[in-house]
């Protein structure tokens, strides 16, 4: 099972960050961040070295490419804050992370008997003694490990009273070094324990488990298949706005192409209008053969509903057929389609095309998070939009982001910049990683579970109460209800919610089988789908499980297969229908109200 733990705590550490801190400068003339160093770097090495010898690149080999002077700021810049008193700062490193950053020992920090375990890894402690003033530290390293050293700092001087300041990245979150302390701000149950007692009570420096990422050389070119050109692909619809009078369509291309619009009309007609389009540059560092490209939104409104638009992206030319759109009739009458995970594989991109020909009166798709399995990597992206181009062009891709998409703490940027959905999500979390829509008589509350609960529950109450829909539908990754790993919170936190409002349907993925709940009120089930919500966990990628433990709530449950989810709505009834992939009804019910 592709799968991580979750982020439920205010991501206050800002990562990959792109700032110069002019503040912590060296003694040397070049202010340079890191950052800035590697983004440089990367260019040269574009520009000097083959595929091949990229991709082929050793530790030794990548700290050989930096001068005395770049190798300063990537061992005193990655991590930096002032302190007002002399102290002694411990670097606590995973003792399976083959190869010690050159600068702990280059700097003068003494490798020590001491060390503290997770359920992870044992972390080895680094200490050196700083005076009061600047302290700055180094990357991680140049592979990417993927549990980087955090911190921890105490005065040299039990009486003195330390206060930390003026930190790089911002927003430094400062914890107390003790048994049960979590270190991770994307993995927070994962917590210390064998504290030393001389450490017991220091301030504790937490991270991300990702940030490694922005130091990343050895092993970490890649190239995507599907490259960009000056000809626009990855044509995608999905709304941002009133699925009855407004679509939106996004493409990309090479960065040769500097401006984009859309030209649509009734299918049919002759009267030709058109869109202009945001246009935006997206970068994967690290993608050797498409480093750079352009991405482009067309927000159209104005239309009508229930009607049929035919449209040509430029610099085309030609009305492509697969290019239409049908606007949100006046009727209470839809259907769409839904998946669990599908994490870039070929193999959901066959089923949603099966799907989308056995179901061609659906209005959109739905994907309940971890759309690939490194969000952070363009390559994938382009890997999922190429199998499915003629669905996605023709229906609203509507989605919610997963772990995977918000990878390892670095944020779920390049999902954001991907999708073009309403911008109306609350306060603490990145804006279209949670919205809202109404289409027809349904609500869908699609919620970003990686973002933190609290930040959300006051929405989710506010966008139940102020709904008139018949039907309500909450779409987020993490499942409350599963065998595996129950969400305590979101049972505590947002199920009061759905039963107080009465959601009916929730769907999410995470946990790869397939679970359908017996209607649920307060945590238990009850005996009638109009006194409670049905959970619904699916897997949109093949998974087998052979032991799926026991679950007295669920009313059918499959630890092995790939699915995707049918729903029509008819006025008062829903029906639900689950497919398998080889097209076969694998489970079905119906609501009526």
């Amino acid at each position: 099972m592709i799968q991580n733990k979750r982020l439920f705590k205010t991501l206050v550490f800002i990562v990959l960050a792109g700032f110069v801190a002019t503040q912590f400068a060296c003694t040397s003339s070049d202010t340079r961040s890191v950052k800035q160093v590697m983004d440089s770097k990367v260019t040269d090495l574009y520009a000097t070295k083959t595929e091949t010898e990229l991709t082929a690149l050793t530790y030794d080999q990548a700290k050989a490419l930096f001068s005395p002077e770049e190798l300063n700021i990537l061992a005193t810049r990655h991590w930096m804050f002032d302190v007002n008193v002399p102290v002694t700062v411990s670097v606590f490193r995973s003792k399976k992370q083959e190869i010690v950053p050159w600068w702990l020992l280059e700097n003068g920090f003494t490798k020590t008997n001491l060390s503290v375990k997770n359920e992870m890894t044992e972390y080895e402690i680094w200490q050196k003694a700083f005076p009061a003033g600047k302290v700055g530290l180094g990357i991680n390293g140049f592979e990417n490990y993927g549990l980087h050293y955090f911190v921890a700092v105490q005065p040299q001087k039990k009486e003195d009273q330390l206060a930390l300041t003026n930190s790089f990245p911002e927003n430094q979150f400062v914890g107390v070094l003790q048994d049960g302390a979590f270190t991770y701000h994307d993995w927070d149950e994962l917590v210390l324990t064998g504290i030393p007692e001389e450490l017991n009570g220091a301030q504790l420096l937490t991270t991300v488990r990702g940030r490694g990422t922005e130091s990343h050389l050895v092993g970490a070119f890649r190239k995507t298949e599907t490259p960009s050109s000056e000809k626009p692909d990855q044509v995608m619809l999905t709304w941002s706005s009133d699925p009855s009078t407004s679509v939106d369509i996004q493409w990309r291309t090479d960065t040769t192409v500097n401006s984009g619009k859309v030209s649509y009309r009734k299918k049919g007609d002759s009267v030709v209008r058109s869109a202009g389009a945001h246009k935006f540059r997206l970068e994967d560092r690290l993608l050797m053969n498409d480093r750079f490209i352009n991405r482009f939104t067309a927000k159209i409104s104005g239309l009508e509903p229930g009607t049929v638009y035919e449209y040509q992206v430029s610099p085309d030319t030609i009305w492509n057929p697969d290019f239409t759109f049908t606007t949100a009739a006046s009727n209470d009458t839809f259907s769409f389609v839904w998946f669990g995970d599908t994490h870039f594989s070929p193999q959901f991109g066959q089923l949603l095309n099966r799907a989308d020909s056995l179901h061609p009166d659906a209005a959109f798709f739905s994907i309940a998070g971890d759309l690939v399995s490194d969000g952070l990597y363009r390559d994938q992206w382009d890997a999922l939009f190429s199998y499915v181009p003629g669905a996605i062009s023709q229906k609203p891709l509507m989605c919610v982001p997963g772990n995977h998409d918000n990878r390892a703490g670095l944020g779920a940027g390049m999902y954001r910049a991907m999708f073009s959905y309403p911008e109306n999500a609350p306060a603490g979390v990145p804006t279209e990683q949670t919205y809202s829509f109404t289409y027809k008589n349904t609500l869908f509350l699609m919620i970003d579970a990686t973002s933190p609960v609290d930040a959300q529950t006051g929405w989710i109450e506010e966008q139940l109460k102020n709904s008139t829909a018949t039907w309500k539908i909450a779409v987020f990754h993490f499942p409350p209800y599963n065998y595996e790993e129950p969400y305590f919170d979101i049972q505590k936190t947002w199920v009061p919610l759905f039963d107080k409002y009465h959601v009916d349907m929730v769907f999410g993925g995470h946990i790869h089988y397939y679970m359908r709940s017996k209607p649920m009120n307060g945590g238990v089930v009850t005996d009638s789908y109009k006194n409670g919500t049905v959970y619904v966990i699916s897997i949109g990628i093949p998974s087998r499980h052979k032991n799926i433990g026991e679950e007295p709530y669920a009313a059918v449950r499959y630890g092995e297969g790939q699915f995707y989810q049918y729903l029509k709505v008819e006025g008062n009834k829903l029906i639900f229908t689950t497919f398998n992939a080889e097209g076969k009804v694998v489970d079905s019910f119906t609501i009526k109200k």
